[in-house]
């Protein structure tokens, strides 16, 4: 008897297993029609792109660059700088990401109009303008991204972009598609923007009363508490016009570096144009925010809750919780950190002098055997010298080969490479001791204006000079002069360098770049700025050994770069899928 209910229950459950195989239950998975009543599923559609933004974090990508090394062995942009970047390890591929993120805004754009975005039929048509203009922006951003990471010269000789795709594709779609042009994805690119400018208010901000409702809906019988509703503060953190024009700004001054001006007809006029409407609409240099070099510090990141944004930051992601991550991975070991980003000696000799000079002028006042003292402020900011302090406590960092402590130059695996540690973007009230860990509110921006304020004065004095500014109110040497005076930088004789250099296209450029490499370390700028420059990327990183207060330059990590890399690779498995993709000369 027990042996035949035995194999009752067995016979049972298998039987039960096999109806289930066969004929599937009913999953939670909804057919894309469940959308055009649910809006909240047919935007997650939207929400997907913006989760895909890549400057949702940082990367690091410094550490591919003269700027930085890593002391993780593992570390991919160490591995692409020391001779390991191939068509299939590339740890600066957008392909997937972005293509996936177009892929998704698409669909998003292919059922919006059906939507019911709400029971009153003006507000539906807002809400539905909004996220239109939303996903036009961000399928934008993307494009912008792609071409950074992917656009190059095939054996033609021809430079190409990636495949425009503006259709939802589905399972039944050919997805074996050309690349573009460079100029036919710029084109679209400017099409997009344009779409995001028409449907998209400059700011998510409240309005006072019914008068200040736009036109075209004051004509459909909007209020300013349905405005509200659609375009309100409650939206902040979305894509904005704004943001649209910022993103236009950065992709003009991609397409008129050197790398990508002979594929394309967008100019340097074109892209200080498009970088000066930003400006002004920000109130020209005066508008320039007098803490934005220090962001991430306390003052300013406490003024950005509830979706607000100081004036120097245009777009961010949402601040969240508090959280000590960056700092346990950047803190020196007497911090309990782990040290991973290392500034070099090269990006340190960038730094000027507290007079304004570089420090090979002669007029600088330079002391090799006290090189810390008398320079840029930012030095001190953004890197952790030997004989800095930091923490909550202002613990005394000693990263001389002879320290006492782990903080010293190759002491352990957590230790520096160069004799410096990275404190831009820290908080030093963060406290890591395992007895009393204690985390800070964190902003990572995906836009700041000192990036737009720094692409101008590229863009204007390639296309009009130092001191001509076309149709604005303000030169590329405004902008800089400004910049540097926020650093604290020449305010004792005038910055009598910039004075110098003002009537020198050639050296105003030189002084540009190097203020965009100081004023945007650490955050992802250095390497594209190199290879739309054409500029190499071999130079060796370099550290400092200090012994017996001897201060001796070394050489820490050869870089391997061939010249066909300022074009980075199609990945492999997209040339092994599709033939119709030509891979960039040289991979």
């Amino acid at each position: 008897m027990k042996k035949l209910l035995r194999l009752s229950i067995i016979t049972a459950l298998f039987f039960t297993s096999c109806e289930d195989m066969f004929e599937p239950a009913i999953e939670n998975i909804l057919d894309i029609d469940a959308a055009y009543s649910r809006p909240l599923y047919a935007q997650g559609l939207l929400l997907n792109g913006y989760n895909r933004v890549p400057t949702n974090n940082w990367s690091f990508n410094d550490v591919a660059t003269d700027d930085a090394v890593s002391n993780d062995k593992g570390n991919n942009y160490l591995k692409i700088a020391t001779g390991q970047w191939t068509a299939m390890n590339n740890p600066l591929d957008q392909w997937r990401n972005s293509m996936s993120a177009i892929q998704y805004i698409n669909n998003f754009l292919s059922i919006t109009d059906k939507v019911e975005w709400a029971t009153t039929p003006a507000v539906a048509t807002m809400f539905n303008d909004r996220m239109k203009g939303e996903a036009y922006g961000l399928r934008a951003l993307f494009m912008f991204h792609l071409l950074q990471s992917h656009a190059g010269k095939t054996a033609s000789g021809e430079l190409l972009g990636v495949p425009i795709i503006l259709e939802h594709e589905t399972l039944d779609s050919d997805f074996n598609h050309k690349r573009a042009t460079f100029e036919e994805c710029m084109t679209q690119l400017y099409k997009d923007i344009s779409l995001a400018e028409s449907l998209l208010p400059l700011d998510f901000e409240d309005i006072a009363s019914d008068s200040q409702v736009p036109a075209k809906y004051q004509g459909i019988g909007i209020n300013k508490d349905d405005y509200n509703r659609v375009f309100g503060t409650y939206f902040r953190l979305r894509m904005t016009k704004r943001i649209a024009q910022a993103i236009k700004a950065k992709a003009a001054l991609l397409a008129a570096s050197p790398a990508f001006s002979s594929g394309n007809t967008t100019t340097w006029e074109d892209a200080a144009n498009y970088a000066g409407l930003v400006i002004a609409q920000k109130g020209g240099v005066a508008g320039i925010d007098q803490n934005g070099a220090l962001f991430y510090q306390k003052a300013s990141v406490d003024a950005m809750n509830e979706g607000k944004n100081t004036a120097e930051i245009l777009w961010r992601v949402d601040r969240g919780g508090v959280s000590s991550n960056l700092e346990a991975d950047n803190f020196p070991p007497t911090l309990f950190g782990k040290g991973r980003i290392n500034p070099t000696q090269n990006l340190v000799n960038a730094f000027p002098m507290l007079n304004g000079y570089p420090i090979d002028n002669v007029a600088s006042s330079y002391n090799p055997n006290n090189p810390y003292e008398n320079r840029d402020p930012r030095l001190k900011n953004y890197i952790l010298v030997n004989g800095g302090t930091a923490g909550v406590n202002n613990t005394a960092i000693n990263t001389a080969i002879s320290s006492n402590t782990n903080d010293g130059l190759n002491k352990v695996e957590t230790s520096t490479r160069t004799g410096f540690y990275l404190r831009k973007l820290l908080r030093q009230d963060v406290n890591l001791n395992p007895s009393s860990v204690s985390g800070q509110y964190h902003i990572i921006p995906r836009l700041r204006m000192t990036e737009i304020y720094l692409a101008y004065a590229e863009a204007a004095n390639e296309a009009w000079g130092p001191t001509n500014g076309g149709s604005h109110a303000f030169s590329a040497y405004d902008i800089i002069k400004a910049i540097r005076k926020r650093a604290g930088i020449g305010t004792s004789n005038n910055d009598a360098y910039l004075e110098e250099v003002k009537g020198d296209k050639d050296k105003m450029r030189e002084l540009i770049r190097n203020e965009r490499r100081l004023e945007l370390c650490f955050e992802g700028f250095r390497f594209w700025d190199l290879r739309r420059w054409n500029m190499s990327l071999s130079e060796t990183a370099q550290g400092i050994k200090i012994s017996d207060n001897i201060y001796e330059v070394i050489p820490v990590e050869n870089r391997v770069y061939e010249s066909y890399m300022n074009y980075a690779p199609i990945p492999y498995s997209e040339l092994l899928k599709y033939n119709n993709l030509l891979q960039n000369t040289g991979w």
